[in-house]
């Protein structure tokens, strides 16, 4: 069920009218003519066998309103990217797939290195900042949404619901973030949202008191989906985490250029689910284990940006702060599906906090001994400063790989 409810520094716009997709993608035409609409869908090419992607395109293949497709295909060799422009061949709007690891992108990949400007790790940021790249590039679009492929339980609603804040004219929204509720297999989802995010959060405001920052991301309802939308200006000045800090680093970044007011949160889905990451307790680089170190570690350098002195003194009196309140919410959450039905894992719930915390000394000490770190992607603006055609070289490439 819908609320009403506003809290936070930042606009909740709630589904409250589940049938109006009709009526919202009449709407989302004519907006269109004034503010033309791109998606980009960052993907593996695993992700073409598996169970979620098909769906999701032939859900897509409906939309009407979107001038423009950029599909970032991730570890393909040529076979396999043959295989995906039949598979994307569906799609009746105008579509391009970046093939990443095709010897064009590649060669421009290395000239970039060379400068000093390119994205040094493979993996979804730097997926996203090249499909960004081409959509600045191509100018076929003013407003861009993303969203992973992953998705189980996607529909036409969940793209409109996230394109609706910035496409339409009469908003002055320049940023949008997805939320929802994570359940599947009759238990709640989203773990490193529930105990790892929301806590730390709540334990930084106890050991460093009431800061800006922290009261806007915990205005997020779901500050980890990988669902938002942007106007085109703002994708040209933001700079790209590429580690799992990238949800987390999407919004910092939106802090520090854009005023609250023209950010918002929009509910786009009654449920969610999509592939699920291990834990990965006994390794520390994969899995959900990496992903907790690499998100604590994009909150303590941007809060590091905002003048707040980190020592292992005070990531020690956070880690019993942080410790206590995800506690706390395990508590919350076993209430919570004892009154819906659902089956809680208590035991394994406090084995993730226990990981969770141990991660959080892990991202602290990182963070001491690493300070000169740079794990953002410059901007596309930076980028075209040190090479002024660098934009027609990503075109002409990703053209004459789609030919």
């Amino acid at each position: 069920m819908s609320d009403f409810f506003q809290n936070g520094t930042i606009t909740t716009l709630h589904r409250l009218n589940k049938n109006r997709l009709t009526e919202m993608e009449s709407e989302l035409q004519e907006f269109a003519k004034q503010r033309p609409m791109g998606l980009v869908l960052p993907s593996l090419f695993s992700e073409l066998t598996g169970p979620a992607l098909k769906p999701i395109v032939e859900e897509i293949s409906k939309v009407s309103y979107l001038n423009e497709i950029i599909i970032g295909l991730d570890n393909a060799n040529a076979d396999e990217f043959a295989h995906a422009r039949e598979f994307f061949s569906g799609l009746p709007q105008h579509k391009r797939i970046l093939w990443n690891d095709g010897p064009r992108l590649r060669k421009l990949h290395t000239q970039l290195l060379e400068k000093g400007i390119a994205p040094k790790e493979q993996g979804k940021g730097r997926n996203v900042w090249y499909c960004y790249g081409y959509a600045i590039a191509s100018g076929r679009s003013e407003a861009v949404a993303l969203h992973d492929c992953d998705i189980l339980t996607y529909d036409r609603q969940l793209l409109a619901n996230l394109f609706y804040p910035v496409a339409n004219p009469a908003f002055n929204f320049e940023f949008c973030k997805g939320y929802y509720y994570r359940m599947a297999d009759n238990k709640i989802n989203g773990r490193v949202c529930r105990l790892l995010v929301t806590p730390l959060l709540r334990a930084l405001k106890k050991v460093l008191g009431p800061l800006e920052y922290l009261e806007y991301l915990d205005s997020f309802r779901y500050a980890l989906s990988g669902e938002f939308a942007t106007r085109m200006d703002t994708i040209k000045e933001i700079r790209i985490p590429s580690d799992w800090g990238l949800e987390i680093g999407v919004l910092s970044e939106m802090y520090r250029n854009q005023s609250r007011k023209h950010i918002c949160q929009v509910e786009i889905a009654d449920a969610y689910d999509h592939k699920h990451q291990d834990l990965s307790a006994d390794y520390i680089d994969a899995g959900l284990s990496k992903m907790s170190i690499d998100i604590a570690k994009a909150i303590f350098r941007k809060l590091a940006t905002e003048g707040v002195v980190l020592n292992k003194e005070i990531f020690r009196t956070l880690k019993a702060a942080y410790f206590r309140e995800a506690l706390d919410a395990v508590e919350a959450f076993y209430s919570d599906a004892c009154m819906n039905g659902l089956s809680f894992d208590r035991h394994q719930e406090e084995k993730t906090v226990e990981l969770f915390t141990q991660n959080i000394i892990h991202a602290g000490d990182h963070f001491l001994e690493f300070p000169s770190e740079t794990p953002f992607i410059p901007s596309w603006n930076r980028v075209v400063s040190a090479i002024p055609d660098v934009l027609d070289r990503l075109k002409d490439a990703v053209e004459e790989d789609n030919a």
